[in-house]
């Protein structure tokens, strides 16, 4: 009989072991309390490395995504996608559904943190290409699920992000820190915070990391938000069902407890590119990175809790906005052709005269190149005669390929009444424009 308890009580526990291994969730190796890595850091976002099933990929890392996505259909042969079903999606965007895969059992790796058992959706569309738009190679998007096993900080001064045990974790004492709740809605998480247009507002806001703007507010969610006169329209973004265009303009300030940013951009998405978005009744809109890049922040999903710890260097900084109504993207590489220089000396010896010639060759390599992907009606660049899928060749007399698509995007953002000259290709032709940065706000 005491055998036959022990060999239950084995059972039992090695079902139970079974069981939590089989379980989609993020952990620490062993032994370990926290984890802390580098991130690159473009246009606000955050990116991080991720292996998918021993391959190492870039995820966008984006609290206003539940689950995992991968964004190229290519790479799934090689990733070998485990327990696959096809399914449709829907999420913001003037676009329908997307056909993708769900896919279970996946192993992912960050470092030291691991999931043996993650499911993830891998998207067919080639329409939904963060690589063109940041300028490097973005292969998926990971949020929720690896925010709710941690306590998260972000500290986007030293570009370091860290993971820690939330059995744990001990909040220290902190004269500067703001906490809030935080609520969640379809596992997404909301906070409260007050915006001043003409009045103070009270409003409910998604933390997006993923979303580049300051903030957007959904016009008519409340009866003191509506579209102020001072605004023009714009492209805001992509969602995964397709573009999102609405209104830009300005607003006084915007207060996360005793800490106030003041003459920030606000951005008022049209209701047909977020139409899913008004499901959440009580919703106002989003607080994007441009927001939070401004403070250390620590996430605290197992708790419901948020904490500001302390402004961050970019706390200062001027809210900036595109003044020259074209939206540039990577449009992968072009080879060109530099030409290099080189003295070849000809002669047979010290006693015989010998000549000198300047010798020019050409080194052929794949550079970037940049094309307009979209362009706002009636602004500079519109008025000077550009074109959609104009193709960029050189920015102020300046190689486009040597630039970042950070440093144009900054560029056509830095200051009013700045000249820029655009060579570009249309249809095998080389074109000349020339226009001025117009502030409209």
């Amino acid at each position: 009989m005491f055998f036959n308890k022990r060999y239950l009580h084995i059972i039992l526990l090695l079902f139970f072991s079974l069981s939590s291994f089989a379980q989609d969730k993020f952990n620490l190796l062993e032994g370990k309390e926290n984890y802390s890595l580098n991130f690159k850091m473009i246009n606000n976002l955050i990116i991080i490395p991720i292996e998918v099933n021993g391959h190492e990929l870039n995820f966008l890392l984006d609290t206003g995504v539940d689950n995992s996505l991968l964004l190229n259909l290519k790479l799934t042969d090689s990733l070998n996608l485990k327990n696959t079903e096809e399914i449709r999606l829907k999420g913001l965007g003037e676009g329908e559904y997307l056909e993708a895969i769900k896919s279970r059992n996946n192993r992912f790796k960050l470092g030291k943190i691991f999931n043996n058992n993650h499911m993830v959706y891998a998207i067919y569309s080639e329409e939904l290409d963060l690589s063109s738009r940041l300028g490097i190679d973005i292969n998926g998007i990971i949020g929720g699920d690896l925010f709710r096993d941690f306590i998260v900080e972000v500290n986007y001064s030293t570009k370091r992000i860290k993971f820690y045990d939330p059995d744990k974790y001990a909040y220290k004492k902190c004269k500067r820190c703001e906490s809030f709740d935080l609520h969640f809605y379809n596992n997404k998480p909301f906070i409260y915070a007050t915006v001043d247009i003409d009045k103070e507002i009270p409003v409910k806001l998604l933390i997006d990391s993923g979303g580049t703007d300051a903030i957007w507010l959904f016009d008519q969610s409340s009866i003191d938000i509506t579209v102020p006169s001072n605004h023009f329209n714009d492209y805001l973004g992509r969602g995964l069902s397709g573009n999102v265009y609405g209104k830009r303009s300005k607003i006084k300030k915007i207060s996360l407890g005793n800490y106030s940013i003041f003459d920030a951009n606000v951005a008022y998405p049209d209701y047909s590119s977020i139409e899913t978005a008004y499901k959440h009744k009580e919703r106002n809109g989003s607080i994007g990175s441009e927001i939070l890049k401004r403070f250390l922040i620590i996430y605290d999903y197992p708790n419901k809790k948020l904490t500001i710890k302390r402004p961050s260097k970019y706390f200062k900084d001027p809210f900036l906005y595109n003044m020259s109504g074209m939206e540039v993207i990577h449009n992968g590489s072009r080879l060109v052709g530099e030409r290099q220089s080189a003295l070849v000396k000809d002669g047979r010896g010290n006693d015989k005269q010998s000549t000198v010639q300047l010798v020019y060759n050409y080194i052929y390599a794949l550079k970037p190149s940049y094309r307009i992907a979209e362009l706002r009606k009636n602004s500079p660049a519109y008025e000077t005669g550009l074109l959609k899928g104009d193709i960029l060749l050189s920015i102020n007399g300046n190689a486009a390929y040597n630039y970042k698509l950070q440093d144009i995007v900054y560029l056509l953002s830095s200051k009013e009444g700045k000249k820029i000259k655009l060579l570009v290709e249309r249809n095998g032709r080389e074109l000349l424009y020339e226009f001025k940065l117009k502030k409209l706000l």
